[in-house]
């Protein structure tokens, strides 16, 4: 098949799977470009870090992706592949969503998805850490990251970039 075609069909797909948010579909995402793309796990986490580090939703990087796998023009169907669909579909679901008002009905979907959308984000989070964390050193320095962004009041990215900067050092040379 041709990779422009898989690509827009893959990130088509991802894209009306996201309920919660683009993390919901990471573990998914990790599985299609290894087994159609050849994308390997530490390709994957440093393209979802730069989307994570750089300006703007972290979900971007799938722009990185759709480079690396069909340079500009790949990137360029994978931004409509991946936002188009989910947009389209949020826009009419959010129009019938207000025709419903106070409904019961409204409410008790709306109590389902809450759970389905954290469960999806978690197993996100478990994916990225599960191909992150190689080492003793790098599992202390997630522990570390967590605890200085859940316990203090320092801006998360220089947090994210001091930890990277002593991963780097810490895993190049001890």
């Amino acid at each position: 098949m041709n990779a422009l075609l898989q690509l827009s069909l893959t990130f088509g797909l991802l894209s009306l799977l996201a309920v919660g948010g683009g993390t919901a579909v990471l573990p998914e995402m990790q599985t299609l470009l290894l087994h159609q793309f050849g994308i390997t796990h530490t390709q994957f986490i440093h393209m979802y870090s730069i989307g994570q580090v750089a300006p703007g939703p972290n979900m971007l990087m799938v722009l990185i992706i759709g480079f690396k796998i069909a340079g500009l023009i790949g990137a360029g169907i994978v931004l409509i592949a991946f936002f188009l669909p989910s947009s389209v579909l949020c826009f009419y679901a959010g129009r019938l969503w207000s025709h419903f008002g106070e409904s019961p009905w409204r409410r008790c979907i709306q109590d389902s998805l809450e759970p389905i959308s954290i469960g999806l984000m978690v197993s996100g989070v478990y994916a990225v850490a599960k191909a992150s964390i190689v080492s003793p050193i790098t599992l202390a320095l997630s522990l570390c990251t967590l605890y200085l962004i859940l316990r203090t009041k320092i801006n998360p990215v220089f947090v994210i970039l001091a930890a990277g900067l002593v991963g780097f050092v810490a895993l190049r040379y001890f």
